[in-house]
């Protein structure tokens, strides 16, 4: 039994379950972000409304998207210290907008023109457009609109793009694409007609790039791929879903534990 402390953040009952069965170490889970930390260079992570720190925590796998996670998540990368995904790639995917901003300097595939409009304003164009906000990157916080759009809160503006929606998730070097589903415009992993396709070779290149340069062993980028072939990255996700398909869950659970030390 190895005297590692694992903390997993942001797991299923489920796969929390499945990961203390392969590893010989202490796990300890945390179902929402935790309040985090550093004394002395170690990690320390206590359930929210508690002061009972757990500690200190040798690795992090984090696995979650919480409505206020950022300050933790900074405070993992400030720690430094082994996490599934990397801290500091997590933090390069918060806020969703300040992403996409970076996102842009390394995907062949993110030429497409975006604007913005800070909360409080009123934004006016005559092309079909979607506005997008807040930090889900779940299907939440986004419409589309014609005209002009009143943002409460500040919002990326892109063009409405026609075309099949498809997602290439990497965990490690596995890899597979998705074909999203919906009864309208927006599209999600989780509609019943979401279904595995043959992996696109320039949209996996395009996805190990990302990876590679953001230090995301996990992730996962979202395209639309127009009518004549082109890809239009829309975001990348830092916490893509592995639970939906049980193809991709086996392996995450695969992957997790041989990054934790299992068996």
């Amino acid at each position: 039994m190895s005297t590692e402390t694992v903390a997993l953040i942001g797991l299923d009952r489920e796969e929390v379950n499945d990961l203390k069965s392969r590893v010989a170490c202490r796990i300890v889970s945390f179902d929402m972000m935790p309040k985090v930390q550093i004394r002395d260079q170690r990690l320390y992570l206590a359930r929210f409304g508690t002061w009972d720190w757990t500690g200190p925590v040798d690795k992090v796998v984090f696995h979650g998207i919480f409505e206020n996670d950022l300050p933790g998540i900074t405070a993992l990368a400030l720690w430094g210290g082994p996490c599934l995904p990397s801290a500091s790639g997590l933090l390069d995917c918060r806020p969703r907008i300040a992403n996409l901003a970076r996102v842009r300097k390394v995907s062949r595939f993110a030429t497409l023109p975006r604007s913005y409009t800070d909360a409080g304003t009123t934004f006016s164009t005559d092309t079909r457009s979607v506005a997008k906000w807040g930090e889900w990157h779940c299907g939440e916080g986004k419409e589309r609109f014609a005209g002009t759009w009143n943002a409460g809160e500040p919002s990326l503006i892109e063009p409405f793009l026609e075309g099949e929606a498809v997602r290439v998730t990497a965990i490690g070097d596995a890899l597979f694409q998705l074909r999203l589903g919906g009864d309208d415009w927006k599209k999600s992993i989780h509609h019943a007609t979401a279904a595995f396709m043959p992996l696109n070779e320039a949209l996996a290149a395009d996805v190990c790039t990302l990876r590679d340069h953001f230090d995301l062993a996990v992730c996962a980028a979202d395209y639309i791929v127009s009518p004549d072939g082109t890809p239009n990255l829309l975001e990348l996700n830092h916490v893509p879903n592995v639970t939906q398909f049980p193809e991709i869950r086996a392996v995450y659970l695969d992957f997790a534990a041989h990054w934790i030390g299992g068996h």
